[in-house]
């Protein structure tokens, strides 16, 4: 995800959410929009935020719902709704997920933004660098990933979000599960072979 302009993303457009417009579309706009970010991680490919810029409310819920997100030095990230009494709730999903709960609980609290060097010390972003920098850094990523196979990073991507949610057993036997069932694929056979022969895997993608 990447944008034009001095905004990242500002997140929901205000006046979709007056008093003229009745509780069903309200319903709906904030549906919709916790569809797509649990779309985000539900993709079989990793998604990356490029940012150059602000993000604030749902658009700070989209880079905390992004797999990487490579960030601008000029970047800041903030959840303003309680400023204008609209504490930004479904942003705290991702938010709460993303950073330590200190920290998302000052954001929604005080509105207040963090710098991009704050976002990265915290965890809601991968990678700050400078602003003529940052298409060759995402680039970078993207074609670094792009060198794996499909259908194990779509297992593995799969496997993380699952894992994540659960306690500590649990999630050992399941993605022990996964280790073995990742062998069975064929480019896991392939990525083994090719690295007892010195040579580049052919994926089957």
């Amino acid at each position: 995800f990447a944008a034009e302009g001095p905004v990242f993303c500002s997140g929901h457009d205000l006046k979709e959410l007056s008093s003229e417009d009745d509780v069903k579309h309200h319903s709906q706009v904030f549906e919709l929009c916790a569809e797509v970010m649990t779309l985000i991680q539900k993709l079989p490919v990793p998604v990356i935020a490029k940012v150059n810029g602000l993000a604030t409310a749902a658009g700070c819920q989209l880079v905390a719902s992004c797999d990487i997100a490579v960030a601008s030095e000029k970047s800041q990230f903030a959840t303003p709704g309680v400023n204008i009494g609209l504490f930004c709730s479904t942003p705290a999903v991702a938010l709460g997920r993303s950073l330590p709960r200190k920290v998302a609980l000052e954001m929604l609290f005080t509105g207040e933004p963090l710098s991009a060097q704050e976002a990265l010390m915290h965890g809601l972003v991968s990678k700050v660098v400078p602003e003529d920098k940052l298409e060759e850094e995402t680039m970078k990523i993207s074609q670094k990933i792009c060198e794996s196979s499909k259908s194990v990073l779509a297992l593995g991507k799969a496997t993380f979000y699952r894992q994540i949610t659960q306690d500590l057993d649990t999630a050992y036997k399941m993605t022990t599960k996964v280790m073995v069932d990742n062998l069975t694929l064929r480019d896991g056979q392939e990525g083994i072979e090719a690295f007892v022969q010195k040579r580049k895997p052919v994926w089957s993608h």
